[in-house]
């Protein structure tokens, strides 16, 4: 702890304006909305598999099951949407209709009731399954979780820049498979450093002890790819964007420039592939590292107890992501806390949090102001560097 700074409490004012509350309508318009465009995207990769659906998610979920669940899902975006004209709130009728009109869209393209076969292979392709099944399981876990133990109680679903945030949450989601293209094409330029008698004494190891050392090998390369995205001063503009965000939830983790998005997913991919652990073990830790990306981002104080001083949890990464002076650029772990430690980035004062977020230099707000911000800030600080010298020639 920096014993020169004063650490003050968070203030979140709660905009009235934006908040859910039972009887209003807003609940179910947003309901019935956010349910019918799930349906009518779940119903159109039924229809198109080979062009909107991903190869290797298809072999992790029973489509025809998933169809019951497709089923409960319309009808109940339909329930929702007549239940905003119950509730007679003129405010809510029109999202409570287009949710209505979504989810007949889904139904006159075929609903829960389109035939399910085999599907063509495609290595490229839109991940609208892993979308909407990312979705479901992201806001029934995590926003649970921020409900049942929230941080910061008058903190809103709807807080500022939301919208932005589930952009970025879209387009990660329907992109995955272009970035596992990119991530497996750049690890197959590491075939020079493949070593048989390595793969074969990792497969050799418990699965348990596998997944153990994959996420040590993961986060030494994330620790150090994150520490430079801080410490460069060309790449700090694309990681800029991810730390711009000053409301944290779980949302928020979804916010990145599409450049840091590919290389984090390229990298993290290079001891993955030289390890040649077994398919369990690589499973367990896709899963872990996929869960743990989002918690730590929550709005949450759920008592980790000793595990804190192990693993990444939301009061060491909320740290990282602070505006405030002893807190910048430190915590770069990605899951364990150890490469924080071991090279004298580790900041987490006990029990304290942060009281302010985002970047010291304000972003621009917009999702193209923000793709564009490392263009045009490393434009403006090249512009710096000649005024600077054209002074002193």
């Amino acid at each position: 702890m920096d014993s020169g700074y004063e650490y003050r409490p968070r203030e979140v004012v709660k905009d009235v304006t934006q908040e859910f509350r039972l009887g209003e309508g807003r609940i179910s318009a947003y309901l019935s909305v956010t349910l019918g465009v799930l349906s009518v995207l779940s119903v159109l990769a039924y229809l198109y598999p080979s062009y909107l659906t991903t190869t290797d998610l298809r072999k992790a979920y029973d489509g025809e099951q998933l169809q019951h669940v497709l089923k409960y899902g319309m009808y109940a975006s339909l329930l929702f949407g007549m239940l905003t004209f119950v509730l007679n709130r003129a405010a809510y009728k029109k999202l409570g209709l287009i949710g209505v009109g979504l989810t007949l869209v889904a139904f006159a393209l075929g609903g829960y009731s389109v035939p399910v076969g085999d599907v063509e292979p495609r290595e490229l392709s839109l991940g609208v399954d892993w979308l909407v099944l990312a979705f479901l399981g992201s806001t029934l876990i995590f926003m649970t979780l921020e409900k049942l133990f929230p941080k910061y109680s008058d903190q809103l679903i709807l807080r500022p820049e939301w919208s932005v945030d589930l952009f970025y949450f879209c387009f990660n989601h329907l992109a995955i498979s272009a970035i596992l293209i990119f991530a497996n094409y750049q690890a197959s330029h590491f075939d020079w450093a493949l070593s048989p008698a390595v793969q074969d004494a990792v497969r050799a190891t418990p699965v348990l002890l596998q997944v153990v050392l994959i996420v040590l090998c993961a986060d030494f390369v994330l620790y150090w790819e994150h520490r430079l995205y801080h410490e460069v001063q060309l790449l700090w503009p694309i990681h800029a964007v991810h730390h711009s965000v000053e409301n944290i939830d779980w949302l928020a983790g979804s916010r990145g420039h599409f450049v840091q998005v590919f290389s984090e997913r390229a990298l993290v991919m290079v001891p993955l592939y030289l390890l040649g652990a077994d398919e369990a073990a690589l499973n367990i830790y896709v899963v872990f590292a996929a869960l743990q990306a989002v918690l730590i981002h929550c709005n949450v104080a759920i008592p980790f107890g000793p595990i804190k001083y192990l693993l990444v949890t939301p009061q060491f990464h909320h740290w990282h992501h602070s505006s405030e002076k002893p807190a910048l650029d430190t915590n770069y772990g990605a899951h364990t806390v150890l490469f924080d430690r071991l090279f004298g980035t580790y900041h987490m004062p006990k029990d304290l949090w942060p009281a302010f977020y985002g970047t010291t230099t304000p972003l621009p707000r917009s999702v193209i102001g923000q793709l564009l911000y490392p263009v045009t800030a490393n434009r403006q600080r090249w512009a710096r560097k000649r005024r600077k010298r054209s002074q002193t020639d």
